[in-house]
């Protein structure tokens, strides 16, 4: 566990090293109109703070569970950071959600997520401070609450927990995106088909490139949990 721990650790820091402060981000800093920047910052608010309740609970019921959320979150900022241009205003790339999501639930994760989004938007030009609330919502709460959902369904109807986790990120990620193109098309709507021409075009432009993207990010998660469970015992690094 503490040569994977080194490991992310490495690439963590070869992304700052390497990271170009250009114009590809979540949703970038200033490209939301305000109202529509308040308006997700509002409906962000109580997740992040009903997370970090969770968050503390956690901790508290098993303090050994830090090594995990170091884990998971430090998952979700490398994948998170890797850039792929897709439209203006926004690229495509892995979340990294899904592995955390499976280990501690979506609550948590929306913590997670929030730091994460919060570092490369201070860091790395990717991503911003007033779009923080429309970006942790597709990402930390969309991504996380939806790809539980299809965890536990899939857990419940005996599929294979590997394939039950890659479905978790598969979905987690592609349930980011379709948020992310339902935001812009309210931002901006098209001048004749309206939103929803908009949130069609914006889609079909972003699912090119994250329909491959999820799956790597699934096949990902489920590597990470190979590795947890072969270098680790279960209660160093949470429950699944």
């Amino acid at each position: 566990m503490k040569k994977l721990l080194n490991l992310l650790a490495l690439v963590a820091l070869l992304t700052l090293v390497t990271a170009t402060p250009v114009a590809a981000m979540h949703i970038m800093e200033g490209y939301l109109p305000p109202a529509h920047a308040l308006l997700w910052f509002g409906i962000f608010a109580p997740f992040f703070l009903y997370g970090l309740f969770q968050l503390k609970k956690s901790v508290q019921k098993n303090p050994e569970s830090k090594v995990g959320l170091a884990l998971s979150g430090a998952f979700v900022f490398i994948l998170s950071a890797l850039k792929i241009p897709s439209v203006t205003g926004s690229t495509s790339h892995p979340t990294g959600v899904g592995f955390g999501t499976a280990m501690f639930g979506p609550s948590v994760m929306v913590v997670l997520g929030t730091i994460c989004l919060l570092f490369q938007a201070l860091f790395l030009a990717h991503g911003g401070l007033t779009t923080l609330g429309a970006n942790g919502f597709s990402m930390a709460v969309v991504g996380p609450f939806v790809g539980y959902f299809v965890y536990k369904l899939a857990l419940s109807m005996k599929v294979n927990q590997r394939v039950a986790i890659f479905l978790c990120a598969f979905i987690a990620d592609l349930a980011t995106y379709l948020t992310t193109s339902l935001q812009l098309s309210l931002a901006f709507p098209d001048a004749q088909a309206g939103v929803f021409g908009a949130a069609m075009k914006f889609m079909g432009v972003f699912m090119v490139t994250q329909i491959p993207i999820a799956i790597i990010e699934g096949l990902l998660s489920v590597v990470l949990y190979n590795l947890v469970v072969a270098n680790a015992k279960k209660e160093e690094v949470g429950v699944f």
